[in-house]
């Protein structure tokens, strides 16, 4: 299989695994205990914090590992509302599941959650940042770049309008694709996972600055600043630290390669017959490209290059099972018909030119023969 799904998740990099396999043959020890199958651990993991955090810009102290994007979100937005008396919570109208349905939550307890609309582009709207400079909420979460679309929003803007509110930014897709300095964009917390930079499944982190009052949502053992209690999962932490140590050595040399082939993917694409590339004039990751084809229903098409040897998607892996239209294409005012088809594509590293060519004329063939229903 030719795959174009990297936004979903990464295959794992051989360099990773490579640095994975002692935590998971011979160096078995519990990073909490005292002795030196312990000790050995718990260096790894802190040799993993500090190399995570070199990724975004922070300080290895703020660095809260996780299992996963989808639990650091979580961790931001519950573990920020549960310390504070209930107020008014904002996040953008395109926002991942996880951010969403920790949002819908939290309104059954008291908050006043709100969506943050955006444009045509998927960009929040002025009006809508005019709205939280004048009156700013106590939490505002905006995702850096969209895992579907890949628009990239200005969070250091939203930061310096929504002066006293505090700030979380979803960096899990932009992460590792674009330059991240966690200072710079004035937000308190940032969502980050290994498995979206070539590192394995089960480890995430929060990045968290030291003022941000936070309450876990796994309680014992007092692990992670007793912000996530549970022994750690040193194998999947240690993968995260090398994964990311990768990234930010080859930041520059993967955007261009995979800017160079959404390039030709783009042009190839918007001369296929009514074909629409979303988002086509906002600033986006480099490997993420989003169409429809009139007529054609998304996992219809996902199916057909299926078919053809090559993995793409339809849309978000977390709101997988779902064939209502896509709520990011709806928010930025898609035709409900036209979202419907929607098909991601999302390149990696480790694509060829060739891959892209095949890919183009497998839709080719595919839209000749016409819709099969």
């Amino acid at each position: 299989m030719i795959y174009f799904d990297h936004n979903a998740t990464t295959p794992l990099d051989g360099r990773v695994l490579e640095a994975m396999l002692p935590y998971l043959k011979s160096c078995h020890g519990n990073p909490s205990s005292l002795h030196r199958p312990g000790r050995i651990a718990r260096d790894a993991v802190e040799t993993a914090r500090a190399q995570v955090a070199a990724l975004v810009g922070a300080t290895a102290s703020q660095v809260v590992f996780t299992s996963g994007g989808s639990e650091a979100n979580n961790l931001a937005l519950k573990g920020l509302a549960w310390s504070l008396k209930p107020g008014h919570i904002r996040i953008g109208a395109t926002e991942h599941p996880s951010v969403v349905e920790s949002a819908r939550l939290l309104a059954g307890h008291g908050w006043d959650c709100r969506t943050l609309t955006v444009d045509a582009r998927g960009l929040i709207e002025d009006a809508a940042l005019d709205a939280i400079a004048k009156n700013p909420p106590d939490i505002v979460s905006v995702m850096l770049a969209n895992n579907e679309t890949g628009v990239i929003q200005d969070v250091a803007r939203i930061a310096a309008l929504a002066t006293g509110a505090w700030l979380h930014c979803d960096a899990v897709q932009a992460a590792g694709k674009i330059p991240l300095n966690f200072a710079r964009t004035g937000v308190h917390l940032m969502s980050l996972s290994g498995h979206k930079i070539g590192g394995p499944k089960g480890a995430g982190a929060l990045i968290a600055d030291a003022s941000v009052p936070l309450t876990p949502l796994i309680h014992g053992g007092g692990q992670e600043k007793g912000l996530r209690g549970g022994t750690e999962n040193v194998a999947a932490i240690v993968g995260f630290g090398k994964a990311a140590e990768l990234a930010a050595s080859e930041l520059q040399q993967r955007s261009r390669w995979l800017r160079r082939l959404r390039d030709r993917l783009e042009q190839g694409i918007e001369k296929l017959p009514g074909a629409t590339v979303f988002a086509r004039t906002a600033e986006r990751l480099p490997n993420t490209l989003q169409f429809a084809v009139a007529g054609y229903d998304g996992e219809t098409l996902v199916m057909l290059l299926d078919r053809h040897g090559i993995a793409v998607s339809s849309g978000s892996a977390c709101a997988g099972g779902a064939r209502e239209p896509s709520p990011v294409l709806l928010a930025m005012g898609v035709d409900p018909a036209l979202a419907t088809g929607a098909v991601r594509i999302s390149l990696g590293k480790d694509n060829t030119e060739a891959e892209v060519e095949r890919l183009l004329t497998a839709l080719g063939r595919i839209l000749e023969t016409g819709p099969p229903y």
